[in-house]
């Protein structure tokens, strides 16, 4: 079922931006226009949670009302048709994440294509993710890990919460790298297969620290290493699976994105406020918390960077058989 749900953020003072769209140079607070940030997942999930953290404060440096929008459904596709559709004058924007380079070789039919249907505006910022392993398991390190799994070919299972999700395929990268054969058990979300590694019904997975962090700290999960190429600073205990896997890295990230042929002078209005307001203290703070890192791209940084993701997952994606569900 797809899901819709909204929130209003209202400015309170126009900025004087220059010439523009008539929009970007301001007006009377009751009656600002208004600009949509479509999120392709439910409300109280990680992209919707920063679409809702810089809303105020792009709001404020746009004088715009802005509305987050939830559609969620085929793995962010609904939204983002949507903003592939719409006229590139900036109303609409997409605050989208790692599935929409994902998605490119995931689904076979997609209504619009990943790269040629969007601006791309800035990446927000990065996520790390965690493998996780229940407490009793015999391996205490990632290097005991992949001395286990090679002795015991197919023993070992590994929890994943979506088919084709970030943390999906970095589980692919690890066995790929690593040369293990591990099984996959498909769950319906990240959160039951957390509860049956803490139960002991499942030995491991790649998971978001929202979702673990506070099991980690209570000693119901092990923290076997995180999907950095280094260290988190938040987190100094937990080493990088780089560690024991040299050039290991998967990190999911989230981004802003408009609609193809958007003017340079919106581009570079829309990018310079989102920009500044991934980085206002209060949203870096809490991207730190969840295991996060405030980036701030260029459209231009953004635009190759989104080019090179989509083949980087495609090998994935074969290498693994991902379809959609």
């Amino acid at each position: 079922m797809n899901i819709k749900r909204r929130t209003v953020v209202s400015s309170m003072a126009a900025a004087s931006l220059g010439a523009a769209p008539a929009w970007l140079q301001g007006a009377a607070a009751q009656n600002l226009p208004t600009t949509r940030l479509w999120v392709g997942t439910a409300p109280g999930g990680s992209t919707d949670t920063i679409a809702r953290e810089i809303a105020p404060e792009l709001g404020r440096l746009l004088g715009r009302n802005v509305i987050v929008e939830n559609r969620s459904g085929a793995g962010g596709n609904l939204a983002a048709d949507v903003v592939a559709k719409s006229t590139p004058d900036g109303s609409n924007l997409l605050v989208s994440f790692t599935g929409h380079t994902i998605n490119a070789s995931l689904y076979k039919n997609l209504p619009f294509d990943p790269i040629a249907d969007f601006t791309p505006l800035t990446m927000l910022n990065t996520s790390t993710s965690v493998l996780v392993c229940n407490p009793n398991q015999p391996y205490r390190t990632v290097g005991e890990l992949i001395e286990f799994a090679r002795r015991h070919p197919g023993k070992l299972s590994m929890g994943l919460g979506g088919i084709g999700s970030s943390v999906h395929l970095a589980g692919e990268a690890f066995k790929m790298q690593a040369k293990v054969y591990i099984v996959n058990i498909p769950y319906r979300g990240t959160s039951p297969a957390v509860a049956d590694i803490v139960s002991g019904n499942l030995e491991m997975m790649f998971a978001p620290f929202v979702n673990t962090r506070t099991l980690i700290q209570a000693g119901k999960l092990r923290a076997l290493g995180v999907t950095s190429p280094k260290r988190l600073q938040p987190f100094p205990d937990i080493p990088a699976i780089a560690e024991a896997l040299p050039g290991y890295s998967s990190q999911a990230w989230f981004g802003l994105f408009g609609p193809a042929r958007m003017s340079p002078e919106l581009v570079r209005r829309v990018s310079d406020a989102a920009r500044q307001a991934v980085k206002a203290d209060n949203v870096r703070r809490r991207m730190e918390g969840d295991a996060g890192e405030a980036v701030g791209s260029s459209p231009d940084e953004f635009a190759a960077f989104v080019k090179a993701d989509v083949a980087r997952w495609a090998q994935l994606v074969k290498y693994s058989g991902a379809t959609p569900d």
